[in-house]
């Protein structure tokens, strides 16, 4: 009877680990830069580094969770749900660094020390700002 159970816990420990796919543990610490692959989608993508679809859209200047496509390069912060140290932001027509610091409530000086910009009149629509929270 012992003998059956011992080879019935083998069989499950080889299962699981036959079963279970070789990337199922990101790592837990630090920015992680994913391609998208064909066929792949947001939640597909949330679900294996332990973050939220939202999470990885907002980071990435994504304003259409469903608008993915294969090569993309996304960068995710693998486990961390809903925090960042920074948001993205897409600098619109019109936005100023002044403007862009007030909608978030910090100071233009924080932004461009944060995107390396020297001239704090230069920035251009399309633009892609970290501002630090």
């Amino acid at each position: 009877m012992k003998r059956i159970a011992f080879v019935g816990g083998i069989v499950l420990v080889l299962i699981g680990v036959l079963v279970s796919p070789a990337n199922a543990a990101p790592p837990k610490s630090g920015p992680v830069y994913h391609y998208v692959r064909w066929g792949e989608n947001l939640t597909q993508i949330a679900w294996r580094y332990g973050t939220t679809v939202w999470s990885i859209a907002q980071l990435n200047g994504i304003a259409n969770p469903n608008r993915i496509y294969a090569g993309q390069v996304l960068l995710i912060y693998p486990g961390t749900g809903y925090s960042y140290p920074y948001t993205v932001y897409t600098v619109r027509w019109g936005d100023t660094l002044t403007s862009i610091a007030w909608r978030f409530g910090t100071s233009p000086w924080a932004i461009a020390q944060a995107n390396g910009i020297y001239n704090l009149n230069y920035i251009y629509a399309g633009q892609r700002l970290i501002i630090p929270n």
